[in-house]
């Protein structure tokens, strides 16, 4: 047995396997959850699955039909999960008066009085510097200003490769530190290799500074976090040793991009039933998504460090998407990992084009596929191995529906009378799933309407409405262009090819057509060649199918018109897709917007 695990059993043991490692939360409580949990999710998919049988065989099987159920059945359990997560968290929210106590336990925060020091990192590789250091220094006059700055130390941690940017970092830092009151507690470091990636870059810091501090708070170069907020996640950290990862509910900061604007409008109310349903069952196994939480320094140094896995890249190598596999870890060596379900002064920025947001999404998929070799690691409790199969099938969802996309027009091939076809049971099957699939942007939308004053933080019950009807057609029509170029791209991590990890682009900017022709002309021939066949061979299918296909024919002028920065302008100014910190400005926003 390892030695995370032999601690694992040791605290096991001692609390007779009663409560979670921190106390707070029953064990038999937890285990009761999730098997609700996991009977209402099986329950749920294999009746979707049968009536999607009784459909397609309706007159017997074909190699069509059964490629079709078995698209069906890989791309359905994310979208189940997620409906009942949605439903969960809405029940939590709104039906149960005790909802975040019985959710987040430990959210009582502790002593007024702070004695942990804490360190807060800023990870930057190639990103532009002043804009990412702005937002540290807003972080860092926030905490001042509640009187415990002398608690917190400031770290940039570069793994800028661009010598221009790097002396750009150098000069962002250097005047800061001659505005600060204290500028000893403000370090800049850059390393000659990024071994390990953005991992590698933490692991270096705890190992060199790590002694000195008890929690640090991971920022990335967009994060914004209000003093108040990173002060209650401390004390809750402080009050309960046994906490090794606290994540908060990270949210869209206000944006100039209407791509953004529009994405983050349907995350920001979408989120919360989420987020607060999962967390419900997946209780001390929470997820890490490797920025804005703080972390317990001595576990993960000790117990977190990630291995080089066998092989070459892509799949080899280096753990690209490692937080989550960091929260494993802490796990498996005694310590709970949590996410408090409360948007409340926790902030990131969004990607301003669907490029950017794709390409994002590429290298999460990279990172997940790397989980194959992880499941088996000894010593990860049962719910630490079910979050990264669940990672992982999160993604191998999107080749299976764009397939099943493919294979559909091939129906009117396989020989079958057109006239015996079960249209009002697949008609059925149909919405029934899509419904799933919107039930958590559906859920958020009910969170609001029924939370007092919830319309009016968005702006009124008219402009919030016309919102979610905006960002809802958003989401199908972006949801078709990226599920294709991730199909292509997994086929070509298949192959061997990789993604390179570098900074992003997060300001607002435009995209030309030439641009988005040559970056988006394969999912519009993929979507013409698909509606066409539908057209031509039953075009009443063809209707039906547009939530799902109309963004690949669309592809090219939704990238163009979602990222013209006159669009978000003119979405800001009739008040469209806003979010609240834009009726309700915290200081940190403000300060933000003053500096811009």
């Amino acid at each position: 047995m390892t030695e995370p695990a032999r601690l694992n059993a040791a605290f096991d043991l001692a609390l007779g396997s009663s409560t979670t490692p921190t106390g707070v939360q029953s064990t038999t409580d937890l285990r009761r959850r999730r098997f609700f949990v996991l009977i209402v999710n099986v329950a749920t998919y294999l009746a979707l699955a049968a009536a999607m049988a009784q459909v397609l065989g309706t007159q017997g099987w074909s190699l069509v039909d059964g490629l079709i159920f078995a698209c069906f059945l890989i791309a359905t359990p994310w979208t189940v999960l997620g409906f009942w997560n949605a439903v969960l968290g809405l029940w939590l929210l709104h039906f149960r008066r005790d909802g975040l106590e019985t959710v987040a336990p430990l959210a009582a925060t502790g002593p007024e009085e702070i004695h942990v020091r804490t360190a807060i990192l800023m990870t930057l590789r190639n990103e532009d510097p002043g804009r990412a250091i702005t937002r540290l220094e807003i972080v860092k006059n926030s905490l001042d200003a509640t009187g415990f700055g002398d608690r917190f130390g400031y770290f940039v941690l570069s793994d800028t490769s661009d010598p221009e940017v790097a002396a750009a970092e150098e000069r962002s830092v250097a005047a800061w530190r001659t505005k600060a009151s204290d500028p000893d507690s403000i370090v800049y470091r850059r390393r000659g290799h990024n071994t390990g990636f953005k991992a590698g870059n933490v692991r270096d810091f705890c190992e060199t500074w790590g002694r000195d501090y008890d929690l640090m708070l991971p920022l990335d170069a967009d994060s914004l976090m209000s003093g108040s907020t990173i002060l209650r996640l401390v004390r809750i950290m402080q009050a309960h040793p046994r906490l090794g990862i606290l994540q908060s509910l990270v949210v869209g900061a206000p944006s100039e991009s209407a791509f953004a604007r529009i994405f983050q409008f349907g995350m920001r109310h979408g989120m919360r039933a989420y987020t607060m349903g999962s967390a419900w069952w997946i209780g001390d196994c929470g997820p890490f998504w490797g920025h804005n939480a703080l972390v317990r320094i001595q576990p993960f140094a000790q117990y977190c460090h990630l291995p080089v896995l066998p092989g070459k890249s892509p799949l080899g190598g280096h753990i690209l998407s490692h937080d989550q596999v960091e929260a494993t870890l802490m796990r498996r060596a005694g310590y709970e990992v949590r996410v408090l379900p409360e948007e409340n002064g926790s902030w990131e920025e969004n990607p301003p084009t669907v490029f950017e947001f794709s390409t994002r999404d590429l290298r999460w998929c990279q990172g997940n596929m790397q989980y194959w070799r992880l499941l088996a690691w000894p010593g990860l409790l049962f719910m630490s191995r079910f979050q990264l199969a669940w990672a992982i099938l999160m993604f191998l969802g999107v080749p299976a529906m764009t397939l099943l996309i493919a294979l559909a027009p091939l129906k009117a091939f396989d020989g079958e009378d057109p006239v015996l076809f079960p249209a009002g049971p697949a008609i059925a099957v149909y919405l029934t799933f899509l419904l799933m699939y919107l039930s958590p942007k559906l859920a958020g939308l009910a969170d609001i309407l029924l939370a007092p004053g919830g319309v009016t933080r968005y702006g009124g019950s008219a402009r919030f409405l016309a919102g979610t009807v905006i960002e809802i057609i958003f989401s199908f029509l972006l949801g078709a262009i990226t599920t294709f170029r991730l199909t292509i791209f997994m086929i070509r991590l298949a192959l061997g090819r990789s993604v390179i990890w570098n900074g992003q682009a997060r300001d607002a900017y435009g995209i030309a057509w030439s641009t988005a022709l040559r970056g988006l002309w394969a999912p519009t021939l993929f979507g013409l060649g698909i509606c066409g066949l539908l057209a031509a061979l039953a075009p009443e299918a063809l209707l039906w199918s547009l939530p799902l296909t109309l963004g690949y024919l669309v592809a090219i002028p939704f990238a163009v018109v979602s990222a013209s920065p006159s669009l978000g302008r003119w979405l800001g100014r009739n008040g469209l897709c806003a979010i609240p910190e834009e009726h309700e400005v915290p200081a940190e926003i403000a300060a933000l917007a003053k500096a811009a």
